[in-house]
């Protein structure tokens, strides 16, 4: 079984580690300064961009990975198919070697009656007549036999050869056997080749069937590395995600504090110019009146359109 360990040591992932996370609460947003705030979103953001780059590796050695998976199983289904094809073939030469087994059979079938009928069963063959008649001729020859011995040695010796001579006629006048034997044997033979192709063909079969088991069990390895790559990658991506999301809370809380901060600002320059406008018109009133007023007095009543 493999684990989110092993992936991370054999690919040369870096771990997530959850110190480095930037934690965010709502103390933090609703009570800290703006300065504080400032400084908190540059700490988010920083860690979520690490973060997404930290998913972005992760995703693509997991995309390598499945590639390298399908790679495996499009390797085993060429064994399959080359296995098949094979297996085809052996399944086709069997066919035809039954078929020519057959054949010899029924020719050899014909071959025995024909030789019973010709009688060439009966007695020793002609090879085995050959043998026995050197080895008489041999004895002849070399022993040292009285006239009796002799005498019936050859005896036996010309009995042996009118029972070659009789099978060599037999054999002489039967040629239609000779090629009855003749053509069992070479479809015999065919026969044989074929049973040397199946044998031949189902070795490799057998190699393309071995080489496909391989194929998907080195597929189904690399496919569950694959699965603990794309865990990573979500653990990764999952802690960017929730460090953006408080990145954008913090920025929409310095968004209403600057806001905040404007409606103060008018608010002060409202009550300024309220102010402002109620000393000129006092000034007015006493210009009015007829008094004196000085340079400032007349500034005064200038900004406010009084004058």
């Amino acid at each position: 079984m493999v684990t989110q360990q092993d992936v991370l040591k054999e690919y040369d992932v870096q771990k997530l580690s959850d110190a480095d996370n930037v934690e965010l609460t709502d103390d933090q947003l609703d009570s800290g300064s703006k300065g504080q705030l400032i400084k908190l979103a540059g700490q988010l953001r920083d860690r979520r961009n690490d973060l997404n780059q930290m998913a972005s590796e992760r995703a693509s050695k997991r995309d390598d990975l499945n590639a390298k998976t399908r790679e495996k199983v499009d390797e085993a289904q060429e064994h399959r198919e080359q296995r098949d094809s094979l297996n085809e073939q052996v399944q086709e030469h069997k066919n035809k070697r039954n078929e020519l087994n057959a054949e010899a059979n029924e020719l050899f079938d014909k071959v025995e009656q024909m030789k019973e009928d010709l009688e060439l069963d009966d007695g020793k063959d002609i090879e085995e007549l050959k043998e026995e008649i050197e080895q008489l001729e041999f004895r002849q020859q070399t022993e040292v036999l009285s006239t009796e011995d002799e005498r019936e040695l050859i005896e036996k010796i010309e009995n042996k050869r009118e029972e070659l001579r009789q099978k060599k006629d037999k054999v002489e006048d039967s040629g239609e056997l000779e090629e009855l034997i003749e053509e069992a044997e070479e479809v015999r033979s065919e026969a044989s080749q074929h049973h040397q192709k199946v044998t031949e063909l189902a070795d490799k079969a057998q190699e393309h069937h071995n080489q496909m088991i391989e194929a998907y069990r080195e597929a189904d390895d690399i496919r569950d590395k694959a699965d603990a790559m794309h865990e990573l990658f979500v653990e990764a991506q999952e802690a960017a995600d929730r460090h953006h999301e408080d990145f954008v809370r913090v920025q929409k809380r310095l968004r209403e504090l600057d806001k905040q901060e404007e409606e103060e600002r008018d608010a002060e320059r409202a009550e300024k110019r309220e102010a402002a406008k109620e000393e000129a018109e006092e000034i007015y009133q006493k210009f009015k009146e007829g008094e004196t007023l000085d340079t400032e007095d007349l500034m005064k009543l200038q900004k406010t359109g009084l004058l």
